[in-house]
């Protein structure tokens, strides 16, 4: 009977070390290829120990417990759903990555850095350029992409390129608000706005591009095959090397308030041939 006590009082010092034994606590909004693909990079350029909780998988996750007994130096979050269930520890540092909005709660959430979703706007604005476009509509929600379009004005007055916007507040208003831009554009750039795009609005986007004879520009490889004339898409296995030289950094001894929020630094162009072709369109110069 001593020896079981011995044992279990053995094993009750033990088990919090062995908790202890990993520097970063990867939350996984679900299982998804392009958040597998994230992390592929992030595995490939990082040496450190870590724990994958993927919540999808769990009715609930009580985070604020994992992480008083686990006391992970800090959280990698990848997806929205992540980022929401790493907020609630403000304490522990946190890096995100596939998130919309995070430009946002920086000023909110001091411990909080990462890598948006939006692809640098002169990055952007040099493929108009290169399409050789120069009226570019944009629907989007000021509250959720507003701080975006206001690097994207910049860049695109330095190049002679007007973008034509307009705001909306809920996904309903997105149809109404298109149909203002009715040859008033040359093209459409669809951002990644959660409120500008979703499932019952996205045939939309290409359905005026089609009417409108225009170009389509957007953000993901799946609009291709919808009608998208071209794609500026993230390297996502760039991207968890991306993250990994920033959770590295911290690591490291860097403060998380000396990381600012970063862009994406790899983007993958694609284009749809067919598409092109059909609008008599061309990519020129160095906008591939």
């Amino acid at each position: 009977m001593r020896y079981l006590v011995s044992l279990i009082l053995a094993l009750a010092t033990l088990l919090p070390s062995l908790a202890q034994a990993y520097d970063v606590l990867v939350l996984q909004s679900r299982r998804d290829q392009a958040y597998d693909e994230v992390l592929k990079g992030f595995r490939a350029d990082s040496a450190v120990s870590r724990r994958v909780i993927v919540l999808s998988d769990y009715a609930e996750v009580d985070i604020v417990r994992i992480v008083r007994e686990d006391r992970p130096t800090l959280i990698l979050a990848v997806g929205d759903a992540a980022l929401t269930v790493a907020r609630k520890v403000p304490q522990t540092p946190v890096v995100t990555v596939m998130s919309l909005g995070i430009h946002g709660r920086k000023a909110l959430h001091p411990n909080l850095t990462g890598i948006g979703m939006f692809v640098h706007p002169e990055r952007s604005i040099r493929m108009f350029q290169a399409m050789k476009t120069r009226r570019v509509g944009v629907i989007y929600n000021p509250a959720r992409s507003g701080w975006y379009l206001h690097l994207a004005r910049k860049a695109a007055e330095a190049t002679g390129i007007e973008l034509v916007t307009r705001e909306i507040s809920e996904p309903r208003e997105t149809i109404e608000r298109l149909s203002t831009l009715d040859r008033k554009v040359d093209a459409l750039w669809m951002l990644p706005d959660s409120t500008a795009v979703t499932r019952e609005t996205t045939e939309a986007y290409f359905r005026f591009g089609q009417d409108q004879a225009i170009p389509v520009v957007s953000f993901a490889g799946n609009y291709l095959g919808l009608g998208a004339a071209v794609v500026l898409e993230i390297d996502r296995i760039s991207l968890g090397r991306q993250a990994s030289a920033m959770v590295s950094a911290i690591l490291n001894g860097d403060p998380i308030g000396s990381i600012p929020l970063a862009f994406p630094k790899n983007i993958i162009p694609r284009s749809n041939p067919v598409v092109l072709k059909r609008l008599g369109q061309s990519v020129e110069g160095d906008g591939f």
